[in-house]
């Protein structure tokens, strides 16, 4: 079938903002509208909400959105796919059915399921489908298709199977299509939402708009957003999403390998970006697993520690709770947040973060924080803290696997009731193996010894991306410029990386380029620990990595850096391609 398809998206996360639905559907036209409810955090939640009430297990904030516009969606012809079915797509299709009724709506709801595995030992685990039982709802007539774990660019993926009868071996098309979710996936982050250049945007971020992607035939799509939304759809904005949470230049999905490295971006007019070239390969013949456990009891305390001897101070408290509730599973962080002769109590104050995790929650609850408590008479001078004792919380471990794709039961459950089985890829491929990532690349351009520098933050040239993978953090960073790219793919090594970033110089760093988006790509294994649910990193998620590598100073080539001293300036969002 011919034509375009414009799908939008209203939700980049469980949480995301309440009116988007409504936002999206009054605000141009759509074909398709879909949702992202899920992550390894949220399917942890979901898994605690099940085990309160097994009716749940759903993204209930969904309902309540719908509620208000699942009628303006009906009248104007626009379906909706959404993952917020979580662990219970059954139950969130028939709670929507309920919905309409009580309404006075007709809807065709429809749902996928399959996802969920056997697991007695594990309190979620979900393979990540593909977009093919997406489709077969569609066709089968549904307004709605609820789903459960799926891969985030299926929800993109399935209508456009839908729409252009793209058989599973139209891999361009589908890697393409991939593109397109992995663009939308994650809501404003395309529109300018945590974009590295925000000042540059037209409201200053303020409120970007949600994103649509035109997508075509052939797979090609162009990304932009609704007209008088805030933010804006820049080959920027762009880049920045396509670099997150990715790997390496195969992107691997159960429907096919995307080839990251085949993306090209072009402007297509104010706050439209077109995005062609992709090129796809066969699937691998496995699904990935995600697995969450509850891993036990966690609790923490911070102390204000203010003025003079602070290493002395939070090495006295240090001793005095190691004492106090013993040694294991505690961690110190000491935060650094102190300023030199301040004139307030607040600019002259470090914190010193404590946090336990233990199996046993009477020990990680009040046995712990009203021990730190009972400090504040007994242990530095000025001690005091910045909260109540409070009791432990359980925290969660996540954890990937595979299965083979035909040892999951993929099933589309139609709106009239007929469970319509999807089979998996015919055609499957080991995964192509990446190069080696080398610990430092060449010399692209090498300097030359008198080439004038400047010391200056390195995000005065470079963007940047990361987020969490589990265990792991990505990094991606851009450059503006041809001719930045020409110098930050010589000297953005993993070496420098390590001094630039300490605490990922005793991880494992994997490195990859991508050149049609002038940037680079690192991988650091076991930043997050046992996951998200499980780290007591100040920044959990690794959203602040690429910022915190942007604030370095460096010394940075004074003919790229834009200003007096410059002989060749940087580039507003979207130029310089």
């Amino acid at each position: 079938m011919s034509g375009v398809l414009r799908v939008g998206n209203a939700s980049g996360f469980y949480g995301d903002r309440s009116t988007a639905w409504r936002d999206m559907l009054d605000g141009g036209e759509l074909d398709v509208l879909t949702g992202d409810y899920l992550a390894e955090l949220t399917m942890l939640i979901l898994g605690r909400d099940r085990l309160r009430d097994p009716s749940l297990g759903y993204a209930k904030t969904f309902l309540r959105q719908l509620e208000g516009c699942l009628g303006t969606a009906l009248d104007r012809g626009v379906r909706l796919v959404t993952n917020a079915g979580g662990l219970n797509p059954a139950g969130l299709a028939a709670a929507i059915g309920s919905l309409a009724d009580r309404l006075g709506l007709t809807v065709r709801v429809g749902y996928v399921e399959g996802d969920a595995l056997a697991r007695p030992d594990a309190l979620t685990a979900n393979a990540y489908l593909g977009a093919y039982g997406i489709a077969a709802c569609l066709d089968g007539g549904a307004d709605v298709v609820v789903t459960g774990r799926v891969t985030d660019a299926s929800l993109v993926v399935g209508p456009a199977i839908a729409r252009f009868g793209w058989g599973r071996d139209d891999l361009d098309a589908l890697a393409g299509a991939t593109v397109a979710g992995h663009l939308l996936e994650c809501g404003a982050q395309v529109t300018g939402g945590n974009f590295s250049f925000f000042t540059e945007l037209p409201d200053g971020g303020r409120r970007p708009g949600f994103p649509v992607a035109e997508l075509h035939p052939d797979g090609s799509c162009v990304i932009t957003k609704q007209p008088g939304t805030g933010g804006a759809v820049t080959v920027e904005t762009v880049t920045a999403q396509l670099l997150y949470e990715v790997g390496g230049p195969a992107y691997l999905g159960p429907d096919v390998v995307t080839r990251l490295d085949t993306v090209a971006l072009a402007a297509d007019g104010p706050d439209r970006v077109r995005v062609s070239g992709v090129r796809g390969t066969p699937p691998p013949g496995t699904l990935k697993v995600g697995v969450n456990n509850l891993g036990g009891f966690r609790n923490s305390m911070t102390f204000v520690l203010c003025g003079l001897d602070i290493p002395a101070k939070a090495a006295l408290v240090r001793s005095q709770v190691e004492a106090a509730v013993g040694t294991e599973g505690l961690e110190f962080t000491l935060a650094r947040t102190d300023h030199a002769d301040a004139a307030d109590t607040e600019a002259a104050s470090a914190l010193l973060h404590v946090h336990l995790r233990d199996g046993d929650k009477a020990r990680a609850g009040r046995a712990f924080s009203a021990a730190a408590v009972e400090l504040a008479l007994a242990s530095y001078p000025g001690c005091t803290l910045t909260t109540l004792p409070g009791d432990a919380a359980p925290y969660g471990v996540f954890t990937a696997d595979a299965v083979p794709q035909d040892a999951v039961p993929h099933v589309a459950v139609l709106p009239s009731g007929e469970r319509v089985p999807i089979p998996p890829p015919a055609r499957t491929a080991t995964p192509p193996d990446e190069p080696a990532p080398a610990a430092d690349a060449p010399e692209a351009d090498p300097p030359p010894a008198d080439r004038p520098t400047r010391r200056a933050p390195l995000g005065e040239l470079v963007g940047a991306r990361s987020g969490d993978k589990g265990g792991d953090a990505n990094l991606g960073a851009w450059a503006r410029t041809d001719a930045t790219w020409s110098w930050l793919r010589g000297w953005l090594t993993t070496a420098r990386l390590h001094e630039l970033l300490p605490e990922t110089a005793p991880l494992a760093v994997e490195r990859y380029e991508l050149p049609n988006l002038r940037a680079v790509n690192f991988v650091v294994r076991g930043l997050l620990g046992q996951g998200v649910a499980a780290s007591t990193r100040f920044d959990p998620q690794a959203k602040a990595l690429g910022e915190l590598l942007r604030s370095r100073l460096v010394d940075l080539p004074a003919d790229l850096m834009p200003g007096p001293d410059s002989r060749a300036g940087g580039a507003t969002p979207g130029e310089g391609r």
